[in-house]
C-alpha cells in the first residue's frame, strides 16, 4: 500500500489569509471609491448633512464680523479643523506617515486652495450681505459643478439632472428678485466662491478615485490653513477669549463637514449630488430668522419650495434608474 504523503495546508492558510486580506481593507481605505457601486440616497443625506454643519460655520462667522476680519475668520476656521483632525487621528492612532501620503500632492493643495479661497469671498460678502442672499448669489456653484463634471470628470449629464440645476436657479431668481438692488459690488464676492467652491468639489470627486478619506481630510486642514495663513498677515486682529472659542467650534463643525461631503463623493457622481448645494438656502433661511430676526418673504418660502422638489426630483430619477439598471 502506498502512502500519500500528508496534505500540505500551508497553501490553503496562505491563500484563506489573502482572501480575508482582500476582504478586510485598512480602516482609512474603506471608503476608496469603487466606480461600480453606487449609493445615491445615502450620497444626499450625507450631502445635506454637510452642508447643514456648513451653514451653521457661515452663520456664527456673520455674526463676528464686526469683530474680525472675514480673512482672520477663515483663518481661525482652518486652525480649528487642523487641530480637530489632529486629535481625531491620534485617537485612532494614524501614523503621520499614513496621512502625508499622496499620489496627487499638486491637487491637494490646489483644493485647499480653492476651498480657502471659496470661504474667503462668501465671509467677505456676508459683511455686507443677509444671510439668505448671499448664500442664493453662491448657488451658481452646483451649475459650474454639472458643467465641469463633463469636462474635468468625463462624467455623461443627463437631461434630468440639468433640468434640475436650472429648476434650483429659478427658485434662486425667485428668492433674489433681479433689480431688487441685491446686486452690488458685494455680490460679486459669493459669486466669486461658487466658482471656487465648484473647483474644490470637482477635485474632491477626482481625490476619492486614488485617496484615501483620512488623507484627503488630512491636506484639507493643512492646506487650508497654510492658504489662510498667508493671507491673514494682511487683516491680523488680536483675537479674545471669545474669538478662540469660535475658531474651535467652527473648526469642529467643518471637519465633521468635510468627512461627509468626501464620503458623500465616494457614493456618487458629482453632477448628481450638485442639485442638493440648494438646500443650503434652507439652512440660512432657518438661521437668518433664529440668530438676525431675517423673515422670510413669500418670495424666499416660494423659491425654497422649488428648490426642494428639484432635488428630490433627481433623487427619484436616479434612484429609478438605479432599480431598472
Amino acid at each position: 500500500m502506498i502512502r500519500r504523503p500528508p496534505r500540505s495546508t500551508q497553501g490553503v492558510s496562505s491563500a484563506a489569509s489573502d482572501v480575508y486580506k482582500r476582504q478586510k481593507p485598512h480602516r482609512s481605505e474603506i471608503f476608496v471609491y469603487n466606480s461600480t457601486t453606487t449609493r445615491p440616497n445615502a450620497a444626499v443625506a450625507l450631502m445635506i448633512l454637510s452642508i447643514g454643519f456648513i451653514s451653521v460655520v457661515d452663520a456664527t462667522a456673520k455674526a463676528f464680523t464686526d469683530e474680525l476680519h472675514a480673512v482672520q475668520l477663515v483663518w481661525g476656521y482652518f486652525v480649528g479643523i487642523f487641530i480637530t483632525l489632529l486629535v481625531y487621528f491620534a485617537i485612532r492612532r494614524e501614523t503621520l506617515s499614513t496621512l502625508i501620503k499622496t499620489n496627487r500632492p499638486f491637487l491637494q493643495w490646489m483644493r485647499g486652495g480653492y476651498l480657502a479661497a471659496s470661504i474667503m469671498s462668501l465671509f467677505v460678502g456676508l459683511t455686507f450681505l443677509p444671510l439668505a442672499e448671499a448664500t442664493a448669489i453662491g448657488f451658481m456653484a452646483p451649475l459650474f459643478i454639472t458643467g465641469l463634471s463633463m469636462l474635468l470628470l468625463g462624467e455623461k449629464v443627463s437631461p434630468h439632472r440639468w433640468l434640475a440645476v436650472v429648476a434650483g436657479l429659478i427658485g434662486v431668481g425667485i428668492i433674489v428678485r433681479p433689480g431688487s438692488g441685491l446686486w452690488q459690488w458685494a455680490a460679486v464676492m459669493p459669486l466669486i466662491g461658487a466658482v471656487c467652491f465648484a473647483l474644490y468639489q470637482i477635485t474632491t470627486r477626482m481625490l476619492t478615485a486614488t485617496e484615501n478619506t483620512h488623507s484627503i481630510l488630512f491636506y484639507t486642514g493643512l492646506t487650508g490653513a497654510i492658504w489662510s495663513t498667508v493671507a491673514v498677515v494682511f487683516f491680523w486682529r488680536t483675537p479674545q477669549l471669545t474669538h478662540w472659542a469660535v475658531f474651535f467650534g467652527t473648526g469642529l463643525l467643518g471637519a465633521c463637514a468635510h468627512l461627509c461631503l468626501v464620503n458623500s463623493f465616494r457614493l456618487a457622481q458629482a453632477s448628481l449630488i450638485a442639485p442638493f448645494n440648494y438646500t443650503k438656502l434652507l439652512w440660512a433661511t432657518i438661521l437668518g430668522y433664529l440668530l438676525f430676526g431675517d423673515t422670510p418673504t413669500l418670495n424666499t418660502l416660494t423659491g425654497c419650495i422649488v428648490i426642494v422638489v428639484a432635488g428630490f426630483y433627481v433623487l427619484y430619477r436616479e434612484s429609478q434608474s438605479a432599480e431598472y439598471a
